[in-house]
């Protein structure tokens, strides 16, 4: 029987340094990537409303997912949470621009949750998300 490595963060160096938390863990191929806020680099909430939100927020999860070696395509479920869903399906087409933009035409399993409020106060969305990623691209952290 093989054994699994054990779990290790992922943590990429283009994203604001984690804290108390990682951006993802790798258990053997199964990435689970930690719920992203839309901080940036310097721990700001970017200004801009959903829409840039989301942006960020999906940027974060997609960096964390390339640092293991994976893909968008990889992605077998994500969960959004929103702090105001109706502003959320007012911009819906535009989301689905972005996220075809960032993650190409395949969405995996997805789940979005209303919720009244976030870690940052400022923050609208946060995603969290599921990827398997084939041994032929995993990149284990040291």
């Amino acid at each position: 029987m093989a054994t699994i490595p054990a779990p290790v963060p992922v943590n990429p160096a283009s994203l604001a340094r984690p804290s108390g938390y990682s951006h993802g863990t790798l258990s053997g191929n199964t990435l689970y990537l930690g719920g992203q806020t839309a901080l940036d680099k310097d721990m700001r909430i970017v200004q801009g409303g959903i829409v840039e939100q989301f942006r960020q927020a999906f940027g974060n999860v997609l960096a964390t997912l390339a640092e293991a070696g994976g893909i968008p395509e990889d992605l077998v479920s994500v969960t959004i949470y929103l702090t105001d869903i109706p502003d959320y399906q007012a911009h819906g087409k535009q989301i689905g621009e972005v996220w075809r933009e960032l993650a190409g035409p395949v969405y995996p399993a997805m789940a979005g949750i209303g919720t009244t409020a976030l870690w940052q106060p400022e923050a609208m969305i946060e995603i969290l998300g599921v990827a398997v990623i084939p041994d032929d691209r995993l990149v284990r952290p040291a």
